[in-house]
């Protein structure tokens, strides 16, 4: 972090990587943690686009609800045929800001911590590439995936030809499949404040059960 700090050319971005000072070997109960989601217009983010940003301050024992950030971003190009998933209609990015605005704020909320997300690809790969779209140089955080530490617990095997024949599937990990291995409440998907607070939830659910929090995050994050 320290090296992306000297290389950093636009302010924001040097003061995000200065404010990391975090000790790999600081045990998880410890870290700061931000519960960090994103809707978008689809999957690929050199076409589609960020519509919505939601997140919350927590740890492994806690979640501050009241220390939460939700902001909705007026994208290039919003797609019809997106706005059944996340709901947000062409008049609600009307009025909201472009990223270029939204993003020294998003900075600002993840300094000092790390990112906490369920399928880490789309959080990594869209604010990587916007942020390299806005600023010329990508953006490197560290994260904790709350679908990895879940595969950890439930990882993927061959099925046998028995478990085909009893129609046997692999555990799910989609988030809200997760929560409901640990009776966490069902919440309204693909609203990114709620799948925020939801993420954060999880991993509370996974220390209790089969996570030790007393490790390093070094096992943890990457």
């Amino acid at each position: 972090m320290a090296a992306h700090a000297a290389h950093a050319r636009e302010p924001v971005l040097a003061d995000y990587y200065r404010a990391f000072d975090l000790d790999p070997e600081t045990p998880l109960h410890e870290i700061p943690l931000v519960a960090l989601d994103i809707e978008t217009t689809g999957l690929d983010p050199a076409r589609d686009a960020i519509v919505s940003i939601g997140l919350v301050n927590c740890s492994s024992r806690q979640v501050r609800c009241a220390k939460h950030w939700y902001q909705v971003v007026r994208p290039r190009h919003l797609s019809i045929d997106s706005i059944p998933l996340h709901r947000i209609t062409h008049a609600e990015v009307h009025h909201a800001p472009p990223l270029v605005e939204v993003l020294p704020t998003l900075l600002q909320h993840l300094q000092g911590k790390v990112a906490l997300v369920h399928y880490h690809p789309i959080e990594r790969e869209f604010l990587s590439h916007a942020v390299k779209q806005v600023f010329g140089q990508p953006l490197y955080f560290p994260l904790l995936d709350t679908m990895q530490l879940e595969a950890r617990k439930h990882p993927r095997q061959q099925r046998s030809w028995l478990d085909r024949l009893r129609g046997k599937r692999p555990e799910s990990l989609r988030l809200a499949d997760c929560r409901a291995r640990y009776n966490l409440p069902a919440y309204q998907p693909h609203h990114a404040l709620t799948d925020a607070i939801a993420t954060a939830e999880l991993l509370q659910a996974q220390c209790c059960r089969h996570i030790d929090a007393g490790q390093p995050i070094s096992e943890f994050w990457f």
